[in-house]
This record gives C-alpha cells, sequence and structure tokens, in this order.
C-alpha cells in the first residue's frame, strides 16, 4: 500500500489546494510534500535491493485489453521516486518569496505533476506508463502557460506539440508490441519484454520510442524546444523540467527500450550514441557565448543530459551506474541553479551577466553556496557530479576512446563556461546594479543549503545509490546480451 500512498496523496492533494484562496496554500503544499518525502524515507527502511519490483500493486483496469494498474519499484524506480519527492518540497519552498497569480492553481498543478511522475516512474504496464508520461505534460505546460514571460504562448506550443509528437509516436510502438505478445495479449511489463518481434521490426520501433525519449531529454537535433521554454518558464516551472521531468525520458531508454528492442538498440544504439556526442558539444559552445545566466544553466543542462544519455547507450554496468548517479546529480545541480538565476532576477530584475558583477560584496553566505553549487555543476572531486561523470566517461570508453574523448570535452566546457559565468556574476568590480543585492531571506538559506548538503553527501558517500541500482542495472544487461 506504500506505493498507492505515494501516487494517491499527491493526487488527492492537488485537488484539495483547489479550496484555498490566498497564500496560505504555500503553506498546505509544503507540508504535503514533507509528508511525501517522509513516506518515501519510510519506504527506503522498507526496501531490499537483492530483490526485484517491491511495493507491488497490481489491479485489473480493462480486462478486455490486457491493461492493468500495476506499479512497483526496483532499484531504478525507488532512486527516481526519491529524486521526485526530495526536490518537490524544495521547489515549492524556493517559490515562497514569489508572489504568482492564483496560487492555488499554481500549487496543486506542481502536486498534480508530482503525481504524475511518481506514476511514470513506477508504471509496470506499459498503456499506464502513457498515460502517466501524458498526464505529466499537462500540468508543466499550464505552468509555462499561465506564469511564462513574454512569449510564453508561441514557446509553450512549440513544447507542447514537440512532445505530443513523440508521445504519439511512443504509443504506436507500444500498441505494436502489444499486438505481438503472447496470447491473450497484454501491455504487462513482462509480457511487453516477451513480445515477438522480429530484428527488423524492432528498428523502426527503436525510432519510435528513441525519438519520444529524445525530445524529452533533449537530444540534438530535437532539443530546440528547450532553451527557451526553460528561459521563459517561471522558475518552478523550470526546476520541475530540468530537474525531474527530463528523467523521464532517461528512464524510459533504461526500462521500456533497452530490455523490449535489444535487436533494435543493437542496429541503432551506436547512432543515438553519436547523436548524444554531438548534443554535448553543441550545447556547451552554445553556453559558452550566453549572457543571460538562466538560457546558459540550460545549454549546460543539454550537455549534460547528453553525457548521460551516452553513458545508457554503452550498453555497459559503469555507463548504467553513471546514468543512475547523474541523474540524480544532475537533479539537485539544477535546481539549485535555476533558484540562484531566481534570486538574482528577483532582485536586481536582469540576468544579463554583463550587468552583473561583484555580488560576492553583499552576502558570503550566498557566494559559498552559489560556489558549492557551481562546483558540484562542473564535477569537482568530492561533489555529486564527480562520481557520476567518472563513471559515465569510464562506461563510454569502453564502448569507443574516440567517443570518450569527445564527450570528455563536457568536462572542460562545463568548467569553462560555468567558472566564467561565477566570476562574471559574483566577482570583480561591483556594477553599479549589484548594490541592491540584498543578503538571503530564511527560505532561501534554507533551499540553497539543502542543495549544497545533498552535492556533498552525495559527492563524498554515493555507495548507497550504486547498492541499490545495481541489481536492476545488471537485469537490463542481462536482457540485452545475447544480442552482443
Amino acid at each position: 500500500m506504500l506505493i498507492l500512498l505515494l501516487i494517491l496523496l499527491p493526487l488527492l492533494a492537488s485537488i484539495g489546494a483547489m479550496a484555498f484562496r490566498n497564500d496560505a496554500v504555500k503553506v498546505y503544499a509544503l507540508i504535503v510534500s514533507l509528508v511525501q518525502l517522509g513516506i518515501t524515507c519510510f519506504a527506503f527502511t522498507q526496501f531490499s535491493s537483492d530483490m526485484a519490483d517491491q511495493f507491488l500493486i497490481h489491479y485489473d483496469w480493462i480486462p478486455a485489453l490486457g491493461i492493468n494498474f500495476k506499479l512497483g519499484m526496483d532499484g531504478i524506480s525507488i532512486l527516481l521516486v526519491a529524486l521526485t519527492n526530495v526536490l518537490t518540497p524544495l521547489i515549492i519552498l524556493s517559490s515562497y518569496r514569489n508572489n504568482h497569480a492564483k496560487p492555488a492553481a499554481f500549487y496543486g498543478l506542481i502536486l498534480f505533476m508530482q503525481f504524475a511522475l511518481i506514476g511514470v516512474f513506477t508504471a509496470l504496464d506499459g498503456f499506464l506508463f502513457y498515460v502517466f508520461w501524458e498526464l505529466a505534460l499537462i500540468p508543466i505546460w499550464l505552468i509555462c502557460l499561465m506564469w511564462g514571460g513574454a512569449e510564453k504562448v508561441k514557446i509553450t506550443l512549440r513544447f507542447f506539440i514537440y512532445t505530443l509528437f513523440g508521445s504519439l509516436l511512443m504509443l504506436i510502438g507500444l500498441i505494436y508490441l502489444y499486438l505481438n505478445t503472447p496470447a491473450p495479449h497484454s501491455f504487462d511489463i513482462a509480457a511487453l519484454y516477451n513480445a515477438s518481434v522480429d530484428p527488423s521490426t524492432q528498428g523502426w520501433l527503436f525510432w519510435c520510442f528513441f525519438l519520444a525519449f529524445a525530445i524529452k531529454i533533449p537530444i540534438f537535433p530535437l532539443h530546440s524546444w528547450q532553451p527557451d521554454t526553460y528561459t521563459d518558464a517561471p522558475a518552478q516551472g523550470s526546476m520541475l523540467l530540468s530537474g525531474i521531468m527530463l528523467k523521464m525520458g532517461i528512464y524510459g531508454i533504461i526500462r521500456w527500450m533497452l530490455p523490449v528492442i535489444p535487436d533494435g538498440i543493437a542496429q541503432w544504439g551506436e547512432t543515438a550514441l553519436v547523436l548524444c556526442t554531438i548534443s554535448i558539444v553543441y550545447a556547451s559552445v552554445l553556453a559558452l557565448v550566453q549572457k543571460d545566466f538562466k538560457r546558459l544553466i540550460a545549454y549546460s543542462s543539454i550537455a549534460h543530459v547528453g553525457l548521460i544519455s551516452a553513458g545508457v547507450f554503452s550498453l555497459n554496468i559503469q555507463g548504467l551506474q553513471g546514468s543512475m548517479v547523474q541523474m540524480l546529480a544532475h537533479g539537485v545541480n539544477a535546481v539549485g541553479l535555476f533558484f540562484i538565476a531566481d534570486i538574482i532576477q528577483r532582485r536586481l530584475k536582469t540576468r544579463n551577466m554583463d550587468e552583473l558583477g561583484g555580488l560576492a560584496n553583499n552576502s558570503p553566505l550566498f557566494t559559498i553556496l552559489f560556489m558549492i553549487v557551481m562546483l558540484g555543476s562542473v564535477a569537482l572531486p568530492m561533489t555529486n557530479g564527480f562520481v557520476g561523470e567518472f563513471l559515465l566517461l569510464s562506461g563510454v570508453y569502453q564502448y569507443s576512446a574516440t567517443m570518450a574523448l569527445v564527450c570528455g570535452l563536457t568536462v572542460i566546457f562545463g568548467a569553462v563556461y560555468m567558472l566564467r559565468a561565477y566570476q562574471k556574476v559574483m566577482l570583480g568590480e561591483q556594477h553599479a546594479r549589484s548594490v541592491e543585492f540584498t543578503g538571503l531571506a530564511s527560505s532561501e538559506k534554507i533551499v540553497l543549503i539543502s542543495v549544497a548538503a545533498l552535492i556533498i553527501i552525495t559527492g563524498i558517500y554515493p555507495k548507497p545509490i550504486l547498492t541499490i541500482a545495481q541489481p536492476a542495472l545488471e537485469e537490463v544487461l542481462l536482457q540485452i546480451n545475447n544480442i552482443y
């Protein structure tokens, strides 16, 4: 029943949020998200990394079509559920200094998105996974459309069209697999794993799933919706998108591609890896020339997730372990960086780094916390980014030394554009506008200190993450070993 509680609590709370008519809904949403975090911590105490799917619930939903309401968690799922439920209270708390119009709708949508994300990461039925996947799109689209910037209508329409197109391709792939499962047909994940599909068919099925997941991640050349959406969205929308939602695509590749269409992976996996490598270099170069700090973070995110995806397609345990560690690290770091951009924007009404400088003189605590988040992002040893990137590059190296060399450019480029950004914003001569920068409020301190603590703790002691994920990742590799 734990997993049902994790699903139903944010869903019911999102409906309950509509009863509020003032900012008290902020406190309500934060309390709900903290309770959700407490349930997740309890789930960890009951979880055994040596066992397959746990906390299973299984109800017939549409028996005539073989559709089940089946949920469960293995070592991959529980880490992404934890990421969702750790970041959601931080994202809600980060909004305390903002005055959003229609706060009940704003916080209700965040909680609804939390519900849909938990569903995506725990669904063990292909049709149910698709339903949660689509449900997760609705709240973030509304958040960007209702509380976004000046270009919100055009930008959110492009975001919606991209993701809807990808979703339809995934639905086509799921239906085809379903029709090729043993009779009676079923969308159950075990049945889909055993679907009888010849290698040539798996070739085009690969593109149905890959395009859907590559749009969400995003991977070059399907990334064009991302920089504008991240930049124009309200800060909490950017955090939800970058911190959690893009992990849906990487999770989808690990859970719903590698074990289901191994022959398709054998045919096109190298092409996907090349596209991931291009994403890393392309986005890193564009990040170097950005003046808007928030837009720089957006391109940085494309580069980081490109490396994560490359690690997945390297098809070895180091690459997959690195992808799990780095998904968690990137989620934490992205939330921290977007929150820092929001703090600067709210106080100084600009994110243009040419108009900033010398902020270190105004707030020593902000200076230190920004430094820790920045170092985590550039993967300095003893921070959360280091372990994941080291494993990812090791995994890609086992696949191809040349590709590992190119992927390694993300470390160099990342250090250059992030250190340059930190220098322009925090150091040097104080800009006239920077004099107005004030110290951190209590809620801002809690969020940034929490983010900094996660960066340091998981950087020094990543073993629990590796231990929990390894058996499930080895199971994924077993499904494709017969092909390689």
